[in-house]
């Protein structure tokens, strides 16, 4: 198989169309022997449904130190934040200059499944155990299994990431 690299005229134009794309935000927290870790990512799908457990899908950039935290503890929670949770958001992307471990203060967060921190009332919280990694040029995949799922009640709207800036999901009459 050839491969082509991206011509720098198709890497602008990649990037304003991904911006375009509307995506759930989701909070990665892990915890283990590589020490506590999260971050903010808006590369959550789901993989099935089917099979031995359901599985997810989440992409982090390999020179992030929560992905090598998650490589070490072969678990994550990903909480898919509520439409009125971006504070959290920015705090886990480090957009206030909140590292490491100092990531997790302030935020209401209890202990799931996997021993990840899951991060309470967030709209819908899957504890992993991470079964396939894999990096693909600059980002690690990672295959979750799912070991449990948190399904508040009542059923709240997720923070939604589009055209670089948070977005609220209209409700139709």
């Amino acid at each position: 198989m050839t491969t082509h690299p991206v011509t720098n005229d198709l890497r602008p134009q990649f990037l304003e169309a991904m911006s375009r794309m509307a995506a759930s935000v989701s909070v990665l927290t892990t915890d283990g022997p590589g020490g506590p870790a999260g971050l903010t990512i808006s590369s959550l799908t789901s993989v099935s449904a089917d099979g031995r457990a359901p599985s997810i899908l989440a992409c982090i950039h390999h020179q992030s130190p929560a992905a090598a935290a998650i490589m070490a503890n072969r678990v994550f929670s990903a909480n898919v934040l509520r439409h009125d949770q971006a504070h959290i958001s920015d705090r886990f992307s480090g957009r206030h200059g909140a590292r490491g471990a100092d990531k997790f203060e302030g935020i209401d967060i209890e202990v799931g499944d996997t021993g990840a921190a899951r991060i309470k009332r967030a709209a819908v919280t899957f504890d992993c155990r991470v079964v396939t990694a894999l990096l693909w040029e600059t980002h690690h995949l990672f295959v979750g299994e799912v070991v449990s799922v948190i399904l508040p009640d009542p059923v709240d709207a997720p923070l939604i990431y589009a055209a670089r800036g948070y977005r609220k999901l209209l409700q139709e009459e």
